[in-house]
């Protein structure tokens, strides 16, 4: 294979460091074909950091809804137990 590219030294899509002589980057694939560039293209463009606090809570007293739910459900069904023997 004829090389008319050298690799940059560190992958603009993963930032791993790239062996001299290498065909592609060894942590993600990326290579002169799929898009090897000296930069990244996303570069300066503001995405929003996530992070769990910025994540909504979908928990009540410290369980998931759905374990609430459940409980519910499951009183709702032994109510109409009891209903239904007197």
């Amino acid at each position: 294979m004829n090389r008319s590219v050298t690799p940059p030294q560190n992958c603009a899509n993963c930032g791993a460091e790239i062996p001299r002589k290498a065909l592609a980057c060894p942590e993600c694939g990326a290579d002169e074909r799929t898009g090897w560039r000296d930069v990244n293209p996303y570069d300066g463009v503001d995405f929003p950091e996530a992070d769990a606090e910025s994540q909504p809570q979908r928990a009540v007293n410290g369980l998931p809804w759905y374990w609430w739910a459940v409980g519910v459900a499951l009183l709702a069904g032994l109510a109409m137990m009891v209903l239904r023997l007197r």
